[in-house]
């Protein structure tokens, strides 16, 4: 990947940042794994924002996502149901997410625009203050768990599995719209909408979990 980016023929301080991120988010896009058609309905949502973009900036050949899509498609059809007939699993799960990195990077590299990031920014929102939570109550981040929010609202707020991967997709793609358009804004515009757009996910996020906590957690003891 990094060869392919064409990474090293850079100082170490872009090398190092790019290594702690790739391996960061690949992590995460695994642990976001943990319900039916999340990682085949996420997945196939970013690659359509990448699509959407390489029409306009050819920055990888655009076969290399059709195909990327279609196997996530056909994930899907075994996937994306109350009783799946087949699950990622580790393999599966971090193959896609090296895909949507790679894919990613070579935008944002092509592109010189980071904002393109906010690509995952549902993940991500879910990531980090889930880990923020877990040190919080010095628990050891490494070790499974199911305290991400999707897996609150499917196994302790009872809502089905399926709607929740599908809402995460569906703010992704209209978070990932709005990116779109807005690369055509100043530097100054862009910075502040994606501050908003982190802040805004950030406090739903948290009012959200803490009604569930509330409600479903905590009368358990």
């Amino acid at each position: 990947m990094f060869y392919q980016w064409d990474l090293f023929s850079l100082s170490w301080m872009w090398i190092v940042p790019a290594l702690i991120g790739v391996i960061g988010t690949i992590n995460a896009y695994n642990f976001m794994d943990g319900i039916n058609g999340i990682t085949a309905w996420y997945s196939m949502v970013v690659l359509a924002l990448l699509a959407m973009v390489n029409t306009e900036v050819h920055f990888v050949d655009e076969n290399l996502i059709v195909f990327a899509m279609l196997g996530a498609a056909v994930f899907a059809f075994f996937n994306f149901r109350n009783k799946a007939k087949a699950f990622a699993g580790d393999v599966g799960s971090v193959c896609m997410a090296f895909i949507v990195v790679f894919l990613l990077g070579q935008l944002i590299i092509t592109t010189g625009n980071f904002i393109y990031i906010l690509f995952l920014v549902v993940y991500g929102i879910d990531t980090v203050w889930t880990i923020v939570r877990r040190l919080l109550k010095k628990e050891n981040i490494f070790q499974a768990h199911r305290s991400h929010l999707y897996q609150y609202l499917s196994n302790e707020a009872g809502i089905n599995k399926l709607y929740v991967a599908f809402v995460y997709g569906i703010i992704q793609y209209l978070i990932g719209t709005a990116i779109i358009s807005l690369t055509q804004e100043s530097v100054a515009v862009q910075v502040g909408v994606s501050i908003g757009i982190i802040v805004v996910l950030s406090i739903g996020y948290l009012l959200l979990k803490r009604n569930i906590l509330k409600r479903y957690v905590e009368p358990r003891g």
